[in-house]
């Protein structure tokens, strides 16, 4: 059973890790959610859920208006061969998520370290990165170093690399 944003919310708590949320109606696009912007001060993002040629799973988060090359990307994330967006059934198995709610805070979901969690490197310039807490209704604020100590209670060891365009 997936953890719910209360679980994750749960587990920050005990981090002694600060998590401002904003509520707002879901949204599934960058485009729906850039309204929010003066409303929420930080780096917004977005996640790709990618899959390689062998089935390795790789979360790419980046800065909301970051372009990535899908042709060329498999190359700096060490995946075996080209990758493609992960369907839905293994995004929900992997990180207990649907399509419009992926979040680098879905590493809770994934106790067996299954996905290789990938942080575009401009995304760290910022103090405060912002992300859907498990479901596109809401945006929590977490501080750049908590996001790192929370990845790593989590098992994960994200890899910073400049994927961006």
């Amino acid at each position: 059973m997936p953890k719910t944003r209360q679980d994750l919310f749960d587990c920050l708590d005990a981090l002694e890790i600060a998590h401002p949320t904003v509520d707002h109606a879901p949204v599934f696009t960058v485009a729906e959610s850039q309204s929010l912007r003066d409303e929420i001060p930080g780096g917004h993002t977005k996640n790709l859920f990618l899959k390689d040629k062998k089935g390795a799973c790789f979360l790419v988060t980046l800065e909301e208006n970051a372009e990535v090359d899908l042709k060329t990307i498999h190359t700096l994330i060490g995946a075996s061969g080209r990758v493609s967006f992960g369907k839905p059934e293994a995004l929900m198995e992997k990180l207990g998520v649907t399509p419009g709610s992926v979040t680098i805070f879905s590493a809770i979901n994934d106790p067996a370290h299954d996905v290789t969690i990938i942080i575009d490197a401009p995304l760290m310039d910022h103090d405060i990165i912002n992300a859907h807490p498990l479901s596109n209704d809401a945006t929590t604020s977490i501080g750049r170093d908590d996001l790192m100590r929370f990845l790593s209670h989590t098992g994960h060891e994200p890899r910073i690399l400049k994927v961006s365009a």
